[in-house]
């Protein structure tokens, strides 16, 4: 899907959503980009923009293989790496551990972090709950893991929901981190917000809040 500001590229085994948000007239944050990282440059270069932000909703494997090529393509720009606090060990330095634990409990085995595995760059944000980067304000959103979390464009009324809110779904909480009450929690959070709001998940297609709360 390709709109005026924002493009989906579906990317991995796990076809995970990547998501490109154009916020001016020659920058983008990119959302998870989970791996061909070949085609996510392409792209940007396709729309000639620049990646300011690399923003990760949380830090499994798939939705953050692509990060150390996508930073090393950029790194004259120094495109901010940004994750919430919690799931800092995703990035960076022991972080292969972190994943193969994740992927293994998720998958039975590691042969997807092996096939694919570079060296993670660390985050350079840190992120809060209610801080604001580019034009998103964040949501943290535990459950799925500690650190999940959405980024909301209050102006343009969108939201990055991640692994936590999917389209007649929501994440799986019985991986490493995950939890299941934290999970209805976030999920009530959301469910309170502007029924009208889009959604765009890190897993299939697009939904509004009202659709996924039950309001129209």
């Amino acid at each position: 899907m390709q709109g005026k500001n924002i493009v989906q590229l579906t990317v991995g085994p796990i076809e995970t959503n990547c998501w490109i948000y154009r916020f001016d007239e020659k920058n983008a944050a990119v959302i998870d980009p989970g791996d061909e990282a070949d085609e996510i440059i392409s792209t940007l270069n396709e729309l000639d923009l620049c990646p300011r932000y690399i923003i990760l909703t949380h830090g499994h494997f798939d939705h953050i293989a692509a990060v150390p090529s996508l930073a090393s393509a950029y790194s004259s720009e120094s495109p901010k790496i940004a994750i919430h606090r919690l799931d800092a060990e995703y990035l960076g330095p022991g972080s292969y551990a972190v994943h193969s634990m994740s992927i293994r409990a998720a998958m039975g085995s590691e042969a997807v972090v092996d096939s694919l595995w570079k060296e993670m760059p660390s985050a350079n944000m840190l992120l809060e709950d209610g801080d604001v980067i580019g034009p998103f304000t964040i949501l943290h959103l535990p459950g799925h893991t500690p650190g999940s979390a959405a980024f909301w464009d209050k102006e343009a009324g969108v939201l990055f929901t991640g692994d936590t809110l999917f389209e007649d779904a929501y994440g799986r909480t019985d991986l490493p981190g995950g939890n299941q009450e934290q999970m209805n929690a976030s999920l009530r959070r959301l469910f309170k917000m502007d029924r009208k709001i889009k959604v765009y998940p890190g897993h299939g297609g697009l939904t509004t809040i009202g659709r996924e709360s039950g309001g129209g």
